[in-house]
């Protein structure tokens, strides 16, 4: 059984200034927290009964927290989902303390004003699909933690680290040489320039691309040729992008 004050505390936490003002967001869906209790102790899960059931099953270890049990219809109360999938729970948001220095020997993306939170959850799932473990975030990026954005992720938030940042302060840290690539129009073919182990992955904003600003720190421009001549599509997604980036990235070591 579920209070209509519960009710309320949960549905305000779609609301970035409650998740910030409470430390906490909503995950939903057995795959998503799943995955989530595999790394974090959740503060509380609201569950149906079926899944009550089966997660003595679930390849995570067991939570501290014991399930609220939740009729479907007090579960569709409080998700944020068309289709309420079973369990939804609340966990703390990670410390805003993680420090925003680059790892020198590995890749890492840098988001420069993604506004869709479904763009940004599928980035992050492509990061961790493809072994990149750090996104580096604008400050002007839409929150990671946004419900539409971790079920995007399919769990994925669990295993690659967000940092927010001012991006101009982060390059200024780096070595001179340091390789900060980027997509542009006036960039070269992908496919045929050479692509390091380590560095970082601009991407930019879906309307206007990377700004003007961040754009002046690229040093490895690089530009993904459309097959197609004449009238043709005029951008690629930024998450389609990012995969095809990401692959070839992969692809050459």
């Amino acid at each position: 059984m579920i209070s209509k004050n519960q009710i309320k505390y949960i549905r305000q936490l779609e609301m970035k200034k409650y998740r910030k003002r409470e430390g906490l967001f909503v995950a939903e869906g057995p795959k998503v927290v799943g995955d989530l209790l595999r790394r974090y102790q959740p503060v509380a899960i609201y569950a149906t009964e079926e899944w009550i059931e089966t997660a003595d099953t679930l390849d995570a270890p067991r939570s501290t927290v014991h399930p609220t049990s939740v009729s479907p219809d007090e579960l569709r109360r409080i998700s944020f989902l068309q289709h309420p999938q079973q369990v939804l729970a609340l966990f703390p948001l990670p410390s805003e303390t993680e420090s925003a220095a680059v790892a020198n020997d590995r890749l890492a993306l840098a988001l420069d004003g993604i506004q869709d939170p479904g763009n940004l959850g599928t980035i992050i799932r492509i990061a961790d699909w493809f072994g990149i473990d750090t996104i580096y975030c604008s400050e002007d990026t839409v929150d990671a933690y946004n419900p539409k954005t971790v079920q995007a992720t399919m769990g994925s938030i669990a295993r690659v680290h967000i940092i927010y940042c001012n991006l101009l302060n982060l390059f200024e840290t780096l070595p001179a040489d340091y390789p900060v690539y980027g997509t542009l129009l006036d960039g070269e073919d992908l496919y045929q320039q050479p692509l390091t182990s380590e560095g970082i992955i601009v991407m930019g904003n879906e309307g206007n691309g990377i700004s003007e600003a961040v754009r002046q720190r690229v040093n490895r421009r690089l530009l993904i040729p459309c097959y197609r001549q004449g009238d043709s599509a005029e951008s690629l997604n930024v998450a389609i992008a990012t995969a095809i980036t990401c692959a070839e990235f992969r692809r050459r070591g």
